[in-house]
């Protein structure tokens, strides 16, 4: 049995990376944070598992500098696993915690690219998950998704929930990830409950989108619609560049913990600075809400015959980048975000304004 216990989601600062060797400022940021967070938190139920945000240990250059995609990949993106995930693991270990974090990390069978990849690590070090984004921040993020190279992904894997929703059984629950983006489409966290997910980790959101609650209420319905946990530590502080005396709140804040009924059990609405935040996990309560209520466990009312007709017909291009790099923000916005309007016009499923072409 899981039992309750403590997760804690980090709001750390950040500084953006150019270089591979410019990461280890973050971890050391990390690792001081962590044990502040870890020993407060403790002294209501043990702390178990602690989730560092999307963009803790790289930031976000590639996409505020609209970075060349290959350069990106040989000279930041890492590897997994990799000494930052061990420089983790060591303190999962020394905390018996698990730890979900994020990174843009390169993949052996897909040279010169990097994708954005959501992993959790156990108490003994271990790197347990790997989770591949699978709806990045389109106009600007360039990172590589499963779908950008649907032929090869699939070759590779399979066509299954697990090679593309993986989740880890673990004793804490079974933990599944939900980064940023993804979040803002309901088909991604029902593709984690559909594969047993109860724990999800789902960070980072930029301002003004959270300060406009679209966080808030994109975790809330997601927790409420699959009845599971969502873990949304929001960043802190962002610095451009190893070298920028600016800090900004370029995320607003708002971090939270959401329970399998949709209710935030733990929040921290301010933004700047390094903190974290805290709430109670109970999986238990959680298997014997799915398992014993007559409505509001929605999933096994799920009509899918009716449901399949809705995404018969395809919609974003497969297979984007199967035989070049991710566009840069002028050509995506030509290439793809006009063309995707066109065909919703196209197909009638939108309306341009009066007066529009």
């Amino acid at each position: 049995m899981p039992g309750a216990y403590t997760a804690v989601g980090l709001i750390p600062t950040v500084w953006g990376v150019r270089k591979r060797s410019e990461i280890q400022r973050n971890l050391d940021h990390l690792s001081h944070l962590m044990a502040a967070a870890s020993w407060l938190s403790s002294l209501d139920l043990p702390v178990r598992l602690v989730v560092i945000p999307e963009g803790a240990l790289q930031g976000f250059t590639d996409e505020v500098f609209d970075l060349d995609h290959v350069t990106y990949a040989r000279e930041t993106a890492i590897d997994l696993p990799g000494p930052e995930t061990r420089f983790l693991g060591d303190l999962a270990k020394h905390w018996n915690v698990y730890i979900m974090a994020q990174a843009k990390a390169r993949h052996e069978a897909f040279p010169d690219r990097f994708f954005n990849v959501g992993f959790a690590i156990d108490p003994k070090g271990e790197l347990i998950l790997k989770h591949y984004k699978l709806a990045t921040l389109y106009p600007v993020e360039h990172s590589v998704t499963p779908h950008d190279v649907w032929d090869r992904w699939i070759e590779l894997y399979g066509r299954s929930l697990d090679a593309f929703y993986p989740v880890a059984d673990t004793e804490i629950g079974r933990l599944g990830v939900l980064m940023a983006n993804e979040g803002s489409y309901p088909e991604n966290a029902r593709g984690l409950a559909m594969n047993g997910a109860e724990v999800v980790y789902r960070a980072a959101y930029p301002h003004p989108h959270t300060g406009n609650e679209f966080f808030e209420i994109q975790n809330r319905a997601r927790a409420l619609d699959n009845n599971f946990y969502i873990v949304a530590p929001n960043m802190g502080t962002y610095y451009l560049d190893s070298n920028a005396d600016v800090p900004i709140d370029t995320f607003g804040g708002r971090s939270m913990i959401v329970d399998y009924r949709g209710r935030v059990v733990g929040q921290h609405l301010y933004g700047a600075g390094s903190s974290y935040v805290a709430g109670t996990i109970d999986i238990d309560a959680l298997r014997e809400f799915r398992t014993s209520v007559q409505w509001d466990n929605w999933m096994k009312d799920l009509r899918t015959e009716i449901y399949q007709l809705i995404y018969e017909k395809p919609i974003y291009p497969r297979n984007l980048y199967a035989d070049r790099a991710p566009l840069t923000h002028a050509e995506y916005r030509k290439q793809v975000i006009d063309r995707q309007i066109d065909l919703m016009v196209e197909r009638g499923i939108w309306r341009r304004p009066e007066g529009a072409r």
